[in-house]
């Protein structure tokens, strides 16, 4: 990473974060309850054969937090309560894809977690996640969300392969413009 003097701005990369703007935006939201969390095996789309947390794109007039309901509603078949926002993450690829992604929490659910053409549910321990099934920023991020840290992630990809990182923890997460 360095710093660009001119402007004063972080990059990684090549990447100017200030300037940046996403091509999609998308959700995780992660059920935690009971020093437990589930988690999904993703079956296809962006990251299939990987474990992750439910989600998936941002629709048109959609907030990022109703995506994230909606998108656990579909893949799980549950619907999420005392949801609340985590996280923002910001993925550059090399081929040119730049992701926003919101990650929220949430401590409870109706309905009973149930597999989907999309995803099979898994539970795991906070403390044993599977990192290496997992892709390479999760565990970057990821202990924030488990402490209930809001935070701000940028990542620069080569298709699976992380190339550079920071992850900030923050006293306060807009969930407005990238």
């Amino acid at each position: 990473m360095s710093v660009d003097s001119r402007h004063g701005k972080e990059k990684a990369a090549g990447v100017d974060w200030a300037a940046w703007t996403p091509v999609e935006q998308a959700t995780l939201l992660f059920v935690i309850r009971d020093g437990r969390i589930l988690l999904i095996h993703k079956k296809k789309g962006l990251g299939a054969g990987k474990i992750n947390g439910p989600g998936g794109r941002v629709d048109p007039g959609e907030s990022p937090q109703q995506a994230a309901i909606r998108e656990v509603e579909e893949e799980l078949g549950i619907h999420p309560l005392g949801v609340t926002a985590a996280g923002r993450l910001r993925f550059q690829f090399l081929d040119g894809y730049r992701l926003l992604g919101y990650v929220f929490r949430a401590t409870d659910y109706r309905g009973m977690p149930t597999e989907t053409d999309e995803a099979v549910p898994l539970w795991y321990p906070v403390d044993s996640l599977p990192y290496s099934r997992m892709w390479a920023d999760d565990p970057l991020w990821m202990p924030h969300l488990l402490a209930g840290r809001l935070f701000e992630g940028y990542f620069v990809f080569d298709g699976d392969q992380l190339l550079e990182h920071r992850v900030e923890v923050v006293r306060h997460l807009d969930l407005g413009p990238a």
